[in-house]
């Protein structure tokens, strides 16, 4: 009787292991592939916004601040994960010298624990993006 307790407590503690592994896999994925996700997004939408009339006529390198954020939008929209909630902020868009500041937040969660309790995460990610360029 004593050794089917403890098969028993073995058993259930690998099954609180492995849900935990499996909690903090989604979580720390997740922030790794929105913080990707972002900086990507963020470079790409940059260099597409980059204004060539400005950069002719006058030989300095500035960006369209409404071409960037409809750039953004679509690039993150197109390879976000369609599970999670976003919430995006822009919330500085320099257009000479081009330097952007966004936040992303990303609600995960769903778990219910003991007693129908749900238990969700916010995840942040914060992002202050200069762009670069090669004389």
């Amino acid at each position: 009787m004593k050794e089917s307790f403890w098969g028993v407590f073995i058993i259930l503690m690998g099954i609180a292991c492995l849900f935990l592994i499996y909690f903090f896999q989604d979580i720390t994925t997740t922030d790794e592939h929105n913080f990707n996700l972002m900086m990507e997004c963020t470079e790409g939408a940059m260099i597409d916004a980059v204004d060539l009339i400005a950069y002719r006529d006058k030989g300095i390198i500035q960006i369209d601040r409404e071409k960037f954020v409809e750039n953004f939008l679509r690039r993150f929209a197109e390879n976000a994960s369609l599970g999670k909630k976003y919430t995006i902020s822009i919330y500085d868009v320099n257009e000479y010298p081009p330097k952007v500041s966004l936040k992303v937040k990303t609600h995960v969660g769903g778990m219910n624990f003991l007693k129908s309790e749900n238990v969700s995460f916010r995840l942040d990610n914060k992002l202050d993006a200069i762009l670069e360029t090669p004389y």
